[in-house]
């Protein structure tokens, strides 16, 4: 480099840049948000758990078709008041409702 030359150094790829603090922050509070959203989901599949051996001591069925379509509804229009797809929405809780039936299958002796 020239006596004279004031441009920054050049990094190279094995240079790794200086952290970003706000995308740092960001990224932190992504970090937070997934670790909430998987206790939720362990609280959420304890409990449906219980309603599948409830279930399965009652010889119940392990799906009801018609309360899965009023909480997809409902759900649906939650997405929507808090500004979310209701499509991905949707897809979220089927994914999680097929899982608990899953689940259910096998509490019950059929999965």
């Amino acid at each position: 480099m020239a006596e004279n030359d004031l441009s920054p150094p050049k990094t190279s790829p094995q240079t790794p840049a200086a952290p970003d603090p706000v995308l740092a922050g960001y990224r932190a509070s992504i970090d937070n948000i997934d670790a909430a959203l998987i206790h939720i989901l362990a609280e959420r599949f304890r409990i449906t758990k219980a309603v599948g051996a409830y279930k399965a001591t009652r010889a119940l069925p392990a799906t009801d078709a018609a309360r899965e379509e009023r909480q997809i509804e409902r759900l649906r229009k939650l997405a929507l008041d808090a500004q979310l797809d209701p499509d991905f929405g949707e897809k979220f809780l089927r994914f999680i409702i097929e899982e608990v039936i899953r689940h259910h299958h096998q509490a019950s002796g059929n999965g």
